[in-house]
Order: structure tokens, then sequence, then C-alpha cells
């Protein structure tokens, strides 16, 4: 669809941010996002400064009949943030961070990535649970996930959201929060950006750091299986300060990394000790102790670094395809199928990451947030991850392949931002739980009842 001089200069004379059309020098470097797969050339970007910005593009769009990508970090793995031939509504420009130590509070614009939170908020000696990939962006992991090294100890991001400020499709202004517009709030904690373009959030800070006790274990491959049955044991039984997990990967060809061990099959045992980092060494004692590894790196160091501890295995730019799922239990029969496929991946930053879960994360209300976490006490992430598309197609079959081999242990579910388009419309429904669906159709036949906000993990705005 082309877009008219016209209603282009008609929208830029009231729009405070900027205009990108594809004939522009700026474009293709705006319109580049996180998953190299997604390499899509929109009608227009429209970076927004403020909520009315925002107004003024979703109206722009509406009129054009336009398809709209809602972009904050621009990291959605499955491609949200970005369409061909639509409007992108890029937040990036909103970075807003407003801190009250007193209250342990802060504002935050939606176009901040974890870093940056990371940054502001350390100021204070405060955090909030965020990715566990510091370029994640703040907006679509606490709307569908929120998932983190800090989640044992303080539950998800979810369970920190104390307000946000949307636009809805009908161009309003709401302000959502346990005190007003309550099931609406309800939704965007987990609802995945399904009914409105979240303009500021406001969480509930924690006191962390500056420093935590944190890093790497590094062991060789043919050593998983006992590993793996090792730190499952030591991990659920540990207090809520011990998080982390624990990374099936290629060991990276760094300096720091032996070198007859670079480029080879590892298994990385990640340390976040959430609490006084004197008592760190003690805590993980166990696991410091264990078996004769590859390297140790484990020492007190910022916060902000323990947040960014894994981003050179996930660099921008990278095809990426991403699945998810729960593991009620860790049985020995599941860790030897878990390692035994993760041998079929070919690229070096493909990898399989398990996640301890219980503390502060079976402690949520769930009955106060959309976002459901089943009765597990394990999360696993598969990523298929490569910089060539014809490898990437064979890490696509790999990683497929490995969720079918691990079903018989999973629950079937996934958070909203763990669900990949081929994966359809059941699954979504399946991991929100029947009540939960029917009170989320409920909320967008309410507040999006024309599906505007569609590219997402799409609720449908009438139930089937």
């Amino acid at each position: 669809m082309s877009h008219s001089a016209t209603t282009i200069a008609s929208l830029a004379s009231d729009f405070a941010g900027e205009l990108i059309e594809p004939d522009q020098p700026a474009f293709d470097e705006a319109r580049k996002v996180f998953n190299g797969m997604h390499d899509k050339r929109p009608g227009l970007i429209a970076r927004c400064t403020s909520s009315r910005d925002v107004q003024l593009a979703l109206e722009y769009a509406q009129h054009d009949g336009m398809q709209i990508a809602v972009r904050g970090g621009g990291h959605s793995t499955p491609g949200y943030s970005t369409c061909d031939g639509g409007l992108v509504i890029d937040l990036g420009p909103m970075k807003k961070a407003e801190i009250d130590p007193e209250r342990r509070t802060g504002r935050f614009g939606p176009g901040l990535r974890w870093s940056e939170l990371d940054a502001a908020t350390q100021t204070h000696g405060l955090a909030v649970t965020g990715g566990r990939i510091s370029h994640t962006g703040i907006a679509g992991l606490t709307l569908g996930s929120g998932s983190g090294w800090l989640e044992r100890k303080f539950g998800m991001t979810a369970a920190s959201l104390l307000s946000a400020e949307l636009v809805c499709a009908d161009g309003r202004v709401l302000r959502a929060s346990a005190e007003e517009n309550t099931e609406l709030f309800w939704g965007l904690k987990g609802g995945a950006g399904n009914f409105g373009i979240v303009t500021e959030f406001e969480f509930r800070l924690h006191s962390v750091g500056p420093l935590l006790f944190a890093g790497m274990i590094l062991h060789p491959r043919a050593v998983a299986p006992e590993l793996i049955r090792f730190y499952r044991d030591f991990i659920e039984r540990a207090p809520d300060e011990v998080g982390g997990g624990l990374a099936l990967i290629t060991a990276p060809p760094e300096e720091f990394v032996p070198e007859p061990a670079r480029g080879q099959p590892a298994c990385g045992v990640i340390v976040a000790y959430v609490g006084d980092p004197d008592d760190g060494p003690s805590a993980f004692g166990p696991l410091l102790e264990w078996g004769d590894p590859l390297l140790t790196m484990v020492q007190p160091m910022p916060y902000i670094a323990v947040q960014q501890m894994i981003d050179g295995g996930f660099p921008w730019g990278i095809n990426d395809y991403s699945k998810s799922d729960y593991l009620p239990h860790l049985p020995d029969a599941a860790i030897d199928q878990l390692v035994a496929e993760t041998s079929g991946t070919t690229s070096p930053f493909s990898q399989v990451i398990l996640c301890p879960l219980g503390g502060a994360v079976a402690r949520m209300d769930q009955s106060a947030m959309a976002l459901t976490i089943p009765d597990a006490k394990w999360m696993y992430f598969c990523e298929a991850l490569s910089w060539d598309r014809a490898e990437q197609d064979r890490e696509i079959a790999w990683a497929r392949a490995f969720m079918e081999s691990m079903r018989r242990w999973s629950v079937g579910k996934a958070p909203p931002n763990f669900l990949e388009p081929d994966e359809g419309h059941r699954r979504l429904r399946v991991s929100f739980g029947e009540e939960k669906f029917g009170r989320l159709v409920a909320l967008k036949a309410e507040y999006d009842p024309h599906n505007t906000f569609s590219l997402n993990a799409n609720i449908p705005p009438t139930a089937g």
C-alpha cells in the first residue's frame, strides 16, 4: 500500500518525534531488529517521544488501513517488532527513568533496554527482575514473560509492576493499577501487548548490589549428565538467594577459555547469588567444588555486569528461533535425553538453557496477573541461533526435534514471549488456561475489538 506524501506531511505537522520513510538514508538502520530472521521493510517508522506521538501515529495508521507493529527494544524473537509495508510505532526514544529511592519505586519509558534501566536503578542500589540479555527491551519482557536472574528472590517482572500508562486502540490514554482499571492491569501483567501501547511502567524496586557473587563455571560436555544431576539436587534445595542456571553451549573462542576447549561442546553453570556477596562462596560451595572444571570465573562483580554475562551468546542481528517449556521435575531420563539431543546442533551459537524456578516464583500471587506459571521446578529454553540462513533452517529443524523429544516430560506451556508463530493459537490458550484465557478474550473485546494490536502472541477479541 502506498502512503501519500500529503497524509505523512499532515502527521508530521503535529508529530514531535521522527518519521522515517523507506527512501530516507536512516531507514535501513532504523528498521533493523534483534532477530535477523525478520528482515522486513515497513512502510513508515514513527519514532515516538511521548504518548501524544503514539496517539498520532496510531490514528494515522488506522486512517490509512496500515498494519501496526509496536517496537520497544526491538528484541521480539518471533518478529513482532516489525512488519512489511505497515507502520512501526517505535518507542525507542521514550527513555524516561524517574526513581524514588525512598519509596523504592521507579517510572520508566518503554524505549529503555534492561541495560539502561539497570544503570539508572543501580545508582540507588536498586533493581527489578529483568531480562537475561541486557539489550532486551523492558516493555516486551514485562508484558510477555518477565523471567530473569533475580526471579527466585523477587519473582518475575510482572510481580513488581505497580502501574502502567497506555494508549488504547481508540486513542484514549489510561492508567492501570491495583486501584484503577484493575482488570486491564491484571491483563497487562502477562497479556503480551494485546490491549494497547504501554507508554510508562511503574515498578516496585528491590535492594540489589552493587556487587553480586556471580559468574560461570565451565565443564566439558562429557560430564554434563552427572553435572546436571548434581545441579538439580543442589538447586532444588537451595534458598531463594541462590539463582542462575545451566547451559549446554559451545565454548567460545575467547582467551579466557583454555585453548583445547575453545569451540568444543561444554556445559556452563551460571552463578548468581542475590544477597551479601560475602555469603556467596559458601552458598555455592558444593558447585564450586564439584568435578574438574575447564574454568571457574566466579567472584563479586557489579550487578550490571551480571546482567550482561551472556550477551555475547546473543549478538544483535543473529538469526534466532526460540522454543520454551516447563518441567515439573527433572528426572534422570529427561537429563539424558536433553544432553543427547543437544548434540544435534551444528551452530556454535545454538544452546539449551535450564532455569530453576521455585523460591519467590512459586509464591507469586498468580490470581493477580494474567501470566501463568505452572507448578514446575524448571523452565527451559532451546535457542537455535546462526548467522547463516541455510544453517539456520537446519538449526530450526534441530530445535523442533529437540522439543518433541522432551515433550513427554514437559508441561506443554510457555510464556507468551517464547511462543513462535508456527505454534499456532492452541498453545497460547493452553499456556494461559481456560479461565484466564476467557478473561483475556473479554479484555481484548473491550479494549481492542478490531484487533488493531495483532502483532503479538495474539488473543482474539472473540472466543473460538
